[in-house]
């Protein structure tokens, strides 16, 4: 079961073997691995990583998170009850 596009999020940097890879490169590579790799591979995604599949060495940068000052993430917009609303 090979990968699909949106498995692969936006700014989520993967290395093959020390060269930067693009989606559509290793879509092609998941068609060879099993349903357990490919499983593996996304769990790789979310929290990054260096491993080894099939002989290839993969490095995955995952995006960033978004987090404060305080190094927490944000809790978004705060909604005020307005005239007649209850809480």
């Amino acid at each position: 079961m090979p990968l699909k596009p949106q498995s692969i999020r936006k700014g989520v940097k993967i290395l093959i073997d020390g060269e930067e890879a693009s989606k559509e490169v290793v879509i092609t590579i998941s068609y060879t691995w099993s349903e357990s790799q490919t499983t593996f591979f996304k769990k790789m995604l979310k929290q990054g990583g260096e491993f080894k599949i099939k002989g290839l060495k993969y490095r995955i940068t995952p995006k960033p998170k978004i987090v404060n000052s305080k190094g927490v993430k944000d809790g978004g917009v705060i909604i005020v009850p307005g005239y007649g609303e209850r809480y």
